[in-house]
Parts: structure tokens; sequence; C-alpha cells
């Protein structure tokens, strides 16, 4: 099992995907430094780009915690059987998922709380699954912490206009609104405390109602991202956001303020999507910042 304890808290990693997102480092981080991506080496290949196709990995993931008695997931993937025609990477998968989740100890039923950091495409997906010609709650007993601004941003009826165009489709219609219709879905603005080592936090930039879970557990601490970065590159070069962050600027200003308070206070930086040990500790470099040292997860490529 792929987990580390953090104070009282136990962090367990569930995968559902390890691999190519069908982009070059030009795209998917169109004003990132290119010398960062040419000399990185060995230490971006292969948890974070093919070296043979440069072409970008990624991991999809779900964070699995246990606190004060309560079973926590953070972000929920994909899912299966998941109409997507414009992000024909992610449509109509068949993964294991929730057998990896029953194999860290964890049935639906089990869940009490579900985090989406975000309601992107690749972070709502096992919200629910397909009941015959239905979409469900996956996890019947859970509560779905949502945040208010992405539910209003990304629901049809707004009208918004969102950077990711298309890219999106169908996500509220089958991973949110079945949940928010059966009465599951709690939508919080600004901050949330879950319990006394768990706090959700607005961190608008990637998306309007995008947050970061911060874990603070005896002398541990911990930060949950979500897409605030998606790749150790950007540990580096702050400034440089993917393709995906609907308001530039903010995404910038938010990464530097978590990345500087992770730096400061010692804490494990944990994103939706990076690949290799999964997290990572900062320090302040200059006006930008280094990798520290990495969490003890292990690799996807190095997994029997």
């Amino acid at each position: 099992m792929d987990q580390i304890t953090l104070g009282n808290v136990s962090v367990t990693r569930v995968w559902e995907y390890f691999g190519p997102v069908g982009m070059t480092p030009d795209t998917f981080f169109p004003d990132s430094p290119k010398d960062l991506w040419e000399d990185g080496g060995s230490w971006l290949t292969p948890h974070f780009l093919d070296g043979g196709t440069n072409v970008v990995n990624s991991a999809i993931q779900t964070w699995l915690l246990r606190s004060e008695g309560k079973t926590i997931l953070v972000d929920t993937g994909v899912g299966n059987h998941k109409e997507r025609p414009y992000a024909p990477v992610w449509s109509h998968l068949k993964t294991d998922f929730l057998a990896n989740l029953a194999r860290a100890g964890v049935a639906p039923e089990d869940v009490d709380i579900v985090i989406n950091t975000h309601l992107h495409v690749d972070h709502v997906g096992w919200n629910t699954y397909l009941d015959g010609r239905r979409w469900v709650p996956t996890f019947p007993n859970a509560t779905y912490l949502m945040p208010k601004d992405d539910f209003d941003f990304w629901n049809p009826e707004s009208g918004h206009k969102p950077l990711l165009g298309r890219g999106n489709q169908n996500v509220f219609e089958d991973s949110v609104a079945p949940v928010h219709r059966a009465g599951r879905t709690l939508l919080w603005e600004n901050s949330h405390r879950i319990d006394a080592a768990l706090r959700l936090d607005a961190a608008p930039g990637h998306t309007p109602g995008s947050s970061v879970l911060t874990l603070t557990s005896g002398t541990d601490r911990a930060v949950f991202v979500g897409d605030m970065l998606h790749s150790p590159v950007q540990i580096l070069a702050p400034d440089a956001n993917s393709c995906f962050c609907e308001d530039p600027e903010g995404a910038r200003a938010t990464r530097r303020k978590v990345l500087g308070w992770a730096a400061d206070n010692n804490a494990l930086v944990i994103p939706a999507h990076l690949g290799g040990h999964g997290a990572v500790e900062v320090a302040r470099e200059g006006g930008a910042f280094a990798v520290k040292g990495w969490a003890p997860f292990a690799p996807y490529t190095e997994q029997s």
C-alpha cells in the first residue's frame, strides 16, 4: 500500500492512470522556459516526460486520507464510461480504480467526505458511476465538498465561456449535477474547516473556484494543491502556467503564495497529477523555488 503518515493523518495514493497525456511541454506549458525541459534530463524522464516522444507524462490519482475517524478522498479522477468528445484521452475509460481503492481497504460506502479541489474533467469523474442508464453517486454516504465558485462557473446554465472550451463538455451533467440532485453536495466559499487537521481554502486562478487543502497535524505540514502545478518545472519557474488556467495572473499569484508557504513551513506539496514520488518538498531559491526532496511514495514506473 502506497501510504505515508503525517501527524495523526494517513495519506494513501490511489492510482487510476499514469502515462502520456498527448501534449508536448510547448503545448502544455506554453510560457515555461524551454531550457528547463531540455536540461531536465533524468530528473524529468520518465516520471514527468517521455524522453522518446517529448510528450508530458501525468498521473491521475486520488489521495485517500484517514483523519479523526473519517475516510476522505481528495479528487476523484476521470471515471469510467464517460463520454468526453473533446477530451478523447479521458473518454470511455475502463480502469481498475475502485479495485485499487478496495486494495487500500475502502469500499465506496465507507467514504465519508469527497473533496473536489475544482471541477475539471479529471477531478470529478468517479463522483458518479453508470447504474444502468443513470449516473448515480459512487460514494452514497459521502458529503461531496465542492467550491461554489466552480459549481456556478461550470454550470451550463450560467453561460460562461471557459478557456477550456468544450474540453469539460458533459462533465457537469454526468459527474456534478447527479450528486447535487441526490443532496450529497456541500458548496463552500472562501474556506471550510473539515476537522482539526484539515482546512480547505480558496486558491483561484487555474479555475475560479480552485482550492487547496492544508494538513496541519503535530509537527507535520502538507498542502494538497490540485492543479496549481502539474510538473516540477513549475517549481523552478513558478510563473509558468499550464494551458488550462482560466486566470493566468491569478494562477501565478496563487502558485507563488502557496509554494512560499510550503517552503517557509517545511510542508509537503501534494499536487493532483505529479508522477514519480507524487509529492515534493520545496525551498526558496532567489525569486523562485527549488526541489528540496521527494515524498517516499514509490514511482508508478517502479511498482510491480
